[in-house]
């Protein structure tokens, strides 16, 4: 008879299950996790097992918008959230231990595995990232990619791992194996950039931060997005909406998105969430990622042999609610012609395990009992989903320390790891050999989009160029803003500054030295200010300071260009969405800025 205790998240015991108490036991530590997989899935009944294929969101401290934690937990049986708000580390960790006590009331106590998108960087999306809960930054992932070192890379995607398992986040909805052969998507910032053979270096390496060699207790698992490859969107749109939901093929080119895929299979990413969109013109059948079965079980599990955890992407069947907030759709792609059961069917037939986003178990349930699906394949996916938590050391313990927590994220040697990362990824775009390379002591500065404070440091401030020594701007890279709540997060559209602004920018290099930094969340057209600034900076995010080191002399922007920069929208409208490197006479090539 085995015999498990569990603890309260300050180490007291609490409980004490066997075959004579409330619940079973459903873990023996002795066995292979193979065999405590099956002791434990025998055990299971069909809602259960229903429950671990649900994949639903979470706010710490139960928002009203959604079902409780309660309820979801112990009424519809689910164990797998992913947070869209994460408070401070002590709040999110107390949060954790919450929600495991929770699942330790329940028949038989499956931990639960708390799961987010990416956190250590500078943007804020709810849909795609978060800068929430205190966590250390680095740049964004395309930052990484810029500074061309796996093994800084893989040193700061194991540091941001111990700051997530501090606080009980087990799984990373990241990395982004997507390439960025379409300039204008929106997405950019966090892929790996446009080559693909960098693209696998710096995957690889974040795997492996991420994980370790092996998936074990010291491991945060990836789920590895989006499969088979979401950079080429059709005329740069993304499949969060109706008007990206497809994918565009025209050089053929389904192969190169391929190949980073293969390095985060041989780095052993632990899961996979397929695209929303459709890859029309690649020869796979014209449905979303997310119910095709040619996509999910004839190439991930066929070809490249992946037996992991499949997620859809979050929401493709149902959308999602924020009462009073917005209404926002399903991504349903190619199959909104069918009902919801036929929806649902279609996706465990394309073998996925996970229903991104959704917290309906009976779906899966009614599915069974009406016989459209045997239990065999229901028993398939939760397999998968239960031998990660074993993997994880879930069951062993999930729960965190508070006090841990609060002293282990945003750490100043972790702080200071994402900032020499953040220097790192700058990349010296051009400067003018006529600029002036003396300042004043204290020289004046006019400074746009830069903190006051920190600038006050530098430099004494003052209001209009004119009266400035050297101007300092930070900008972001051009998009059309879109209307609609999601909408306005993901940048769109030309990559042009508008004429107005390229002029006024041009003058005002004309009226004092001036340093442009512009963030490059997407390949900027900067023609026109290449020979205009005394220094043009492309960033990933990076603290101002950083910034105004490199601007002054006193640090050295090492990064290089993770794609090319076109030299005008005609040229990217005339590129093909798949193939990379293929606008007209760029700017600047990838692999520019500092010498290697």
């Amino acid at each position: 008879m085995t015999t498990r205790t569990l603890r309260h998240h300050d180490g007291a015991a609490f409980r004490d299950l066997n075959h004579n108490g409330t619940m079973e036991p459903y873990e023996n530590p002795g066995l292979p996790v193979d065999d405590r997989v099956e002791d434990l899935l025998g055990r299971m009944t069909l809602e259960e097992k229903a429950g671990q294929m649900c994949h639903g969101r979470m706010v710490a401290g139960d928002g009203g918008f959604m079902p409780s934690g309660a309820e979801l937990i112990a009424e519809r049986h689910l164990t797998h959230f992913a947070m869209m708000q994460v408070p401070s580390p002590g709040a999110m960790a107390t949060w954790n231990n919450h929600v495991q006590d929770l699942a330790a009331a329940t028949r038989l106590g499956i931990p639960v595995t708390l799961s987010s998108d990416p956190r250590h960087g500078f943007t804020a999306n709810p849909m795609t990232a978060h800068t929430d809960g205190g966590f250390s930054p680095g740049p964004e992932p395309i930052g990484l990619a810029a500074t061309d070192d796996p093994a800084l890379v893989e040193e700061f995607a194991a540091a941001a791992a111990r700051e997530l398992r501090a606080v009980g986040i087990r799984v990373a909805i990241h990395p982004m194996a997507d390439l960025a052969t379409e300039p204008r998507w929106a997405r950019i910032s966090g892929t790996f950039g446009e080559d693909a053979d960098r693209a696998a270096r710096m995957l690889g390496a974040y795997i492996r931060g991420m994980q370790g060699d092996a998936l074990g207790p010291d491991s945060v698992a990836c789920m590895t997005k989006h499969f088979p490859g979401h950079g080429p969107q059709a005329g740069g749109e993304d499949a969060h909406f109706s008007h990206g939901r497809h994918q565009a093929f025209p050089g053929n080119n389904l192969e190169y998105h391929l190949r980073p895929w293969k390095a985060a299979f041989a780095a052993g990413t632990a899961q996979v969430m397929p695209c929303y969109s459709i890859p029309s013109g690649s020869g796979l059948p014209e449905v979303a990622a997310n119910f095709n079965r040619e996509v999910i079980t004839g190439l991930l599990r066929g070809r490249h042999g992946f037996d992991g955890v499949v997620c859809t992407d979050f929401n493709s069947l149902t959308g999602m609610e924020i009462p009073g907030v917005v209404r926002l759709p399903a991504r349903n792609w190619g199959v909104e012609h069918l009902t919801l059961a036929e929806q649902v069917l279609m996706q465990l037939d394309a073998g996925v395990d996970q229903l991104g986003g959704e917290t309906r178990p009976d779906w899966i349930v009614d599915a069974v009992r009406s016989g459209a699906v045997g239990e065999d394949r229901i028993d398939a996916s939760v397999r998968r989903i239960l031998r990660d938590k074993f993997r994880l050391g879930l069951f062993e313990d999930p729960y965190v320390d508070v006090e841990a927590a609060q002293t282990l994220v945003g750490a100043p040697e972790t702080r200071a790891l994402g900032r020499r990362v953040q220097l790192r990824s700058l990349v010296r775009l051009a400067a003018r050999q006529d600029a002036p390379r003396t300042l004043p002591e204290r020289p004046a500065l006019y400074v746009e989009n830069v903190s006051p404070g920190i600038a006050a440091r530098y430099g004494r401030l003052v209001d209009t160029p004119e009266q400035a020594d050297l101007a300092v701007l930070r900008l972001r890279a051009p998009y059309e803003q879109r209307e609609g709540f999601l909408e306005q997060h993901f940048h769109a559209g030309s990559l042009e500054f508008p004429s107005a602004e390229l002029e006024r920018l041009r003058a005002l290099c004309a009226t004092v030295p001036t340093v442009i930094d512009v963030h490059l969340d997407r390949p900027a057209v900067l023609t026109g200010l290449e020979t205009e600034a005394a220094l043009l900076i492309g960033s990933f995010g990076a603290d101002d300071d950083l910034l105004l080191d490199v601007a002054f002399d006193r640090a050295t922007a090492g990064g290089t260009l993770p794609f090319d920069l076109p030299s005008s929208m005609r040229a990217v409208e005339e590129s093909r969405e798949d193939v990379p490197f293929d606008t007209r006479a760029p700017l600047f090539r990838c692999g520019h800025g500092a010498a290697r």
